[in-house]
């Protein structure tokens, strides 16, 4: 079968061997970014809040991860709180800043990160209100809505850098501004737009600003939040009252670490790393567009550049995506969050499409780390594995 990979398990790595396509979900963790970690495990272990030399050489190397972090933002290593991960820090953002002032209501997207929108149904649980603006079939921001849903009770506008089901990038500067024109404060989810597109906190007025490590090369469990200077922001972890009384817990040193390696090496050639991504994506999508009964979901330009999202007539997207795993390929049909349940995206019907379209849907994800012959390969398998679902 045409592009077909035996999965069998590496004897070394018990790792199924495959081509990756689903770096969306999640990223392999760097080998450089591996062995930085490495000596925080078992040699410099201490506890960055003790005084003695193991607690010293933690401290110091979660300052330089903090300030590799800061750098890529364009904000200060003060701004910066290490947290769980992206969930965590959306939490933080939405629930931290809830009551204060007077203020009462958050407005948000109808395509946010389940993190934004299950903490705003929290949010109402605890008597705060929340306004939900559409998108337009592409999945962009309504700004008419947008304005019209603004007055001087809301108290945060959280409104997501880039799409993580069909790779839409919204306009973080034009929508700060109407957020800060009604004295609101203004959250961007940039968890799969960190790396991958031009973000500067100060530039683009963006007040917080959630990421996570596990997205970008780093492990699962990390992430961060921007936080700007002057933003009062109650924490919603308590304890001992680490990160500068904002997140409580002992930190996660090794995976800290980790992240600011990501961070330093995704920079180091993020242009090149774009453009590579770019035009693969473009690739695939001119490719797949091509198959009889195939639709591009969401934009062709203003698209994250490793996104690509497609529905196929006659076609089951988990079939397809477990067609193309047994060919030697990992894919998914939506985001990773929500790959269990039953029913459509709510990205996808929030964009127009009914449950059946929804349903029929495939994401290819790229990082930095696929080639050209991987996306050859799975150009052969793809209307292969659409053929097969179609005659079953």
């Amino acid at each position: 079968m045409v592009g077909f990979i035996n999965p069998l398990h590496d004897v070394d790595t018990m790792c199924p061997r495959v081509m990756y396509f689903d770096n969306a979900a999640t990223t392999r963790v760097l080998p450089e970014v591996f062995e930085e970690m490495r000596p925080y495990f078992c040699e410099s272990y201490g506890n960055p809040s003790s005084i003695h030399d193991l607690g010293f050489s933690a401290a110091a190397a979660m300052r330089t991860a903090r300030e590799r972090v800061s750098r890529t933002l364009g904000c200060y290593p003060s701004e910066i709180t290490f947290t769980s991960g992206g969930t965590e820090s959306d939490n933080l953002a939405i629930l931290g800043v809830l009551g204060q002032n007077g203020r009462d209501r958050i407005v948000t997207t109808a395509i946010e990160h389940s993190a934004v929108l299950e903490t705003c149904a929290e949010a109402r649980r605890r008597g705060f209100r929340t306004t939900v603006v559409p998108v337009d079939g592409e999945g962009f921001v309504d700004i008419s809505e947008l304005e019209a849903a603004m007055g001087d009770d809301v108290a945060l506008v959280s409104v997501m850098a880039a799409n993580n089901v069909i790779g839409t990038q919204q306009d973080l500067r034009r929508i700060s501004r109407i957020a800060h024109d009604h004295g609101a404060l203004f959250h961007t989810d940039a968890v799969q737009g960190y790396t991958k597109m031009d973000v500067d906190v100060k530039r683009d007025g963006i007040d917080m600003l959630s990421l996570s490590g596990h997205k970008v090369h780093a492990p699962k469990g990390i992430g961060a939040i921007y936080v700007r200077s002057g933003v009062e922001l109650s924490p919603i972890i308590l304890g001992g009252g680490q990160e500068r009384g904002l997140r409580s817990s002992t930190e996660n040193v090794p995976g800290i670490v980790g992240l600011g390696k990501a961070a330093e090496m995704a920079f180091s050639d993020m242009e090149g790393d774009v453009m590579r991504m770019t035009s693969m994506r473009d690739r695939i999508i001119d490719s797949v567009c091509e198959i009889s009964g195939a639709h591009l979901n969401g934009p062709r330009s203003d698209r994250l550049c490793n996104n690509t999202h497609f529905r196929f007539d006659g076609v089951k997207g988990t079939d397809l995506v477990l067609k193309l795993n047994r060919m030697g390929f990992a894919t998914s049909t939506a985001s990773a969050c929500s790959a269990g349940e039953a029913g459509p995206s709510h990205v996808l019907t929030a964009i127009g499409l009914n449950a059946e379209q929804a349903l029929s849907s495939l994401r290819v994800t790229l990082s930095p780390l696929n080639t050209d012959e991987e996306v050859d390969a799975l150009l052969e398998a793809i209307p292969v594995a659409v053929a097969e679902c179609r005659s079953q």
